[in-house]
């Protein structure tokens, strides 16, 4: 009995141990640990909101969101204190290096572009790429997005030959056609007035999607706009969540929304497997034309076991979710900027009329040869990048620009921020001035480094050069054919849902061109 007496009370004292032990460590964790660091940075002259216990700074940050999306903005380019209120708020109290807590997770802002340089290219071994949000993770697959180390670079390696530019100007046609198609609904549509209005957001998405299934599946690209269909309908599930106060493993519960979610997934998977299978079974030596994804990568997985079935599956999710918005996106507000400055859509036709003629098709050589359309993508890139903001994390402790950063820090670079900076832009930061890129890119700001929508160093986004070409193929083959304006009912309120777009769509009205072959 009395063995069973100090049997009970040692469980006992066992179990008060643990919790005591989990109690301490749940104290380091959401208390002491950030105290810590907020004392840390106060002594090297960074400052913060005030960390508030376990929800660090989410409530204000919240407030700042709600209040800045609430209505339409004017028509206006000074994006920033509505994409970025966070950012824009507390820079004004705190300066442009600041601390932001997410909880007990703290990030850093940086905005200077020689720390940036530091960040991602001098001292780029001192930093890696945190992990996706988990409602993002399923879109963005488990390949060039996500990988790390020697498994990322070898995926880079054996990928990057679908996006030289010489196996890119193989898909112009490809690309032409698909336009021309779009503008003969277009052209469908117009009544005796010579006009339509169309919603130019979704019109883009289902160009960009096909697109992006040809460069990634070649010749077996209607099949893949099978499995990208499935994919939509996830992201706009994954769309709804993001609306909603994220709680940590709630993607694992048995709900409604997550059952649809691990269907489509399964559907994914299984389709994809089925294409790859085929694909291979058919795949020739010696055939011409564009290198697809797919084809590489089996062709990869063919000589080495370093690439799977799984492999190839994650790569292609990724390519479709990165490659169909951000392209679509350029596409939709450099149309709306357009628009809204008719004065450039003049300049911009007149040079597509002189490079191109008013009815052929541009072709690979006139591309290159549309330097104004150019300058006006770059500007769009600028005051819209498609990606408002990059996050990093110090992989050990590491001196930034003479700041000492503990290992494990977050940091945020708001590259929207950067893009209207005015100590780098001049003081019409915030005006649409194409003309500021006539001398390229290097010499547009005061910094070389105060342009970087498709981000730096060596994991800057693979599929730039894609998304320039089609751009621009489609918006010169736009001009050709039609003017344009905004439509009565366009809304002007940029957000940021995954990536930057338009919160109320983009209604454009197009008139038909005299003599336009459309």
């Amino acid at each position: 009995m009395e063995k069973l007496f100090i049997f009970y009370w040692l469980k006992l004292f066992f179990i008060c141990f643990l919790i005591l032990v989990f109690v301490l460590k749940m104290a380091v964790l959401i208390w002491w640990r950030p105290k810590r660091i907020e004392y840390h940075f106060s002594k090297q002259g960074i400052r913060s909101p005030p960390y508030r216990f376990f929800t660090g700074n989410l409530k204000e940050l919240e407030e700042l969101v709600v209040k800045a999306s609430s209505q339409p903005m004017p028509f206006s380019h000074n994006i920033v204190p509505r994409v970025l209120s966070f950012y824009h708020h507390w820079k004004k109290i705190y300066g442009s290096t600041f601390l932001v807590w997410f909880g007990p997770k703290v990030r850093l802002t940086v905005s200077d572009p020689e720390l940036i340089r530091e960040i991602f290219t001098t001292k780029s071994e001192f930093y890696e790429k945190i992990e996706a949000h988990p409602l993002v993770k399923p879109l963005e697959g488990d390949g060039l997005l996500n990988l790390k180390g020697e498994k990322w670079a070898h995926h880079r390696k054996l990928i990057t030959p679908t996006f030289h530019m010489q196996n890119l100007k193989m898909l112009v046609p490809v690309v032409a056609k698909s336009v021309m198609d779009m503008l003969e609904q277009w052209s469908a549509l117009i009544s005796d007035s010579e006009e339509v209005e169309v919603e130019v957001s979704e019109w883009y998405q289902t160009l960009t999607e096909h697109v992006v299934t040809r460069t990634a599946f070649g010749s077996s690209y209607e099949d893949g706009k099978a499995i990208f269909r499935l994919q939509a309908q996830q992201i706009a599930l994954a769309a709804v969540a993001f609306h909603k106060v994220f709680i940590p493993g709630y993607r694992f519960i048995h709900t409604g929304r997550n059952v649809k979610s691990w269907k489509l997934e399964k559907k994914i998977k299984k389709s994809l497997i089925k294409l790859i299978d085929r694909k291979r079974e058919n795949s020739t030596n010696g055939v011409s034309g564009p290198k697809d994804l797919l084809g590489l990568m089996i062709q990869a997985s063919n000589s080495s076991s370093n690439v799977t079935v799984n492999d190839i599956m994650e790569e292609c999710k990724g390519f479709f979710f990165a490659g169909k918005y951000t392209t679509s996106n350029l596409l939709t507000w450099t149309t709306v900027l357009l628009a809204m400055h008719p004065e450039w859509q003049v300049k911009a036709r007149e040079e597509v009329l002189r490079v191109c003629g008013s009815r052929d098709v541009p072709t690979k050589n006139d591309i290159v040869k549309l330097k104004t359309l150019t300058m006006i993508l770059n500007e769009s890139l600028r005051l819209y990048p498609p990606t408002i903001a990059m996050i990093r994390r110090s992989r050990t402790d590491v001196e930034l620009g003479g700041y000492k950063i503990p290992g494990g820090t977050e940091l945020l670079i708001p590259i929207l921020a950067v893009h209207h900076d005015q100590s780098l832009w001049g003081n019409d930061a915030n005006e649409f001035n194409p003309r500021r890129f006539s001398g390229g890119v290097a010499k547009a700001a005061k910094h070389s480094l105060g342009f970087i929508p498709f981000g730096l160093g060596a994991r800057n986004c693979i599929g730039r050069n894609l998304a320039i070409l089609q751009a621009k193929l489609t918006l010169a083959i736009i001009l050709q054919r039609f003017s344009f304006r905004l439509a009565p009912t366009y809304q002007h309120a940029p957000t940021v849902l995954l990536l930057l777009h338009p919160q109320y769509g983009a209604p454009i009205i197009f008139r038909r061109l005299p003599n336009s072959s459309t």
